[in-house]
Parts: structure tokens; sequence; C-alpha cells
């Protein structure tokens, strides 16, 4: 496999990541629930130490249309808690209705994703896909596009695949806050990649050496770097052992 070699490189990255993160220079809280679609209350949550990344929309290309499926379930926070917005977004590849990746796509894509700032207390945009490799100048487009028509404070985050982030320079020159590298459910690179990270090794990608995602169920020996903001995923609802956990994790 073609990761092993990058992967072997990673423990030799020590240089910091460079560029603007305006996730830092607006304050926003260093640990992030995702908050899925189900129905979530989290009213609980220290405003000053905890935001929510909630799932605000799906957006499916299909053909060269895009369906368009908003959040159904309630999510409860208290008023001060700092919210990102995120939008999934997925390629329909059944044959005779594969996305076409047309401009008015990325354009249709693009005004939906800017709306979800419109919801309250939404500081932040977050936008979620898994790009193969002919989609990627597609969603380097849209990135683009988004990040000129975002008002020039407002962050842009990504998340990626972990092997993006180590083995794959198409990141570099993303203009995004962040790209936050999903250390979970990462099928067959999991133990070589779980491995690798225990021992201390970083990803080469200084886009995401920013920011870890991880999740409740999927535990991961990997001391967590104090300057990173940590995103949780939880595959149902939070609960109060869910907290407790996450609250652990991103103290230790």
């Amino acid at each position: 496999m073609f990761l092993f070699v990058p992967l072997l490189a990673m423990g030799s990255c020590k240089s910091k990541p460079t560029g603007r993160n305006r996730l830092d220079e607006n304050s926003f809280p260093r640990t992030v629930l995702w908050a899925w679609e189900r129905s979530e209350d989290l009213k609980a949550l220290d405003p000053n130490r905890v935001a929510v990344a909630f799932l605000a929309q799906t957006l499916v290309l299909k053909g060269d249309d895009v369906v368009f499926t908003p959040r159904h379930q309630p999510l409860e926070v208290s008023p001060a808690t700092k919210l990102m917005a995120v939008t999934r977004i997925e390629s329909q590849k059944i044959t005779g209705q594969s996305s076409v990746l047309s401009d008015s796509q990325k354009q249709k894509v693009a005004m939906l994703i800017l709306k979800t700032l419109e919801l309250k207390n939404v500081s932040a945009i977050q936008v979620d896909f898994d790009a193969v490799s002919s989609e990627r100048d597609f969603y380097r487009g849209l990135l683009q596009d988004l990040r000129r028509a975002l008002p020039d404070n407002v962050p842009l985050s990504m998340t990626a695949l972990a092997s993006f982030c180590i083995g794959d320079r198409w990141l570099s020159d993303l203009p995004v806050d962040e790209a936050v590298p999903m250390a979970f459910r990462m099928g067959t690179d999991d133990k070589t990649i779980k491995t690798l990270l225990a021992a201390g090794a970083d990803f080469r990608e200084p886009l995401c050496r920013r920011s870890y995602g991880i999740a409740v169920d999927e535990p991961i020996d990997l001391k967590l770097r104090p300057d990173r903001r940590v995103y949780i995923f939880n595959g149902h609802s939070w609960k109060a052992s869910d907290l407790v956990f996450a609250s652990e994790r991103t103290q230790q």
C-alpha cells in the first residue's frame, strides 16, 4: 500500500502549521462535540469549554442536481454555546445518475452551505465529504468559492480522511482554517495509522496539525497535543457518561 512510506516519515514533521486559523482568532473552544442526525440535549455543556458542530444538512450530488435534506432532529444548547454548522456532501454513484460535478451544482452547493451561517448562534462552517481523485477539483473550487463568499472572520473547517493527512498533498493549498483528521472508522488503514500515532508520529499535512477527530466508541492510544482542537464523534445521542469521557479525554 502507498501509505507506508509517507507514514514512516510522519515522526520527523516537527514544523507547526502556518497560515491563518480563524477558530483560534475567535477563541472557539478546544473541545467540540459532533452532533449528528439525532435528538440531542446539550444544554448542560459549559460554553466556555465546549462547542458543538451539528449536522445542519445533507446534500447529495445526483446527476446535475443537488438533493437537499435539512436536519430533522432537535438540538438543544444554551444560548452561549458556540455552534459550527456542518454540511455533509455525498455523491450519487448509481449508473445513469452519477454526479456530473458541474459549475451549476457547485454554485447551488455553495449557496446552501452559506445559508447555514444564518442559523441561530452559528459562528463557523464545516464541510464534510469523501473525495475520490476525480472529485478533488470540484471540492477545491467549492472551498475557494466559499472562502471568497464568507465574511473574513468566519472560520471554514473541513473534515479529512486520515489518509489524506499522511500521504496525500492535495490538501496543501486548500483555503480552510483546518482539516480535521478523522482518526476513527478508518477501514483498512486503521491499525497502521493508530499504531504510528500511538508511537508519537504526527500528520504530515500542516492543515491536519490543528485538530483531531476521535470517537467515543473507538479508543485510541494517542496523547492529544494541548495546542489542538478535539472533535468528538458519538454514534448515539450524547449522554452523561459520554460527556465524562469527552472531558477526561481532552484534559489528559
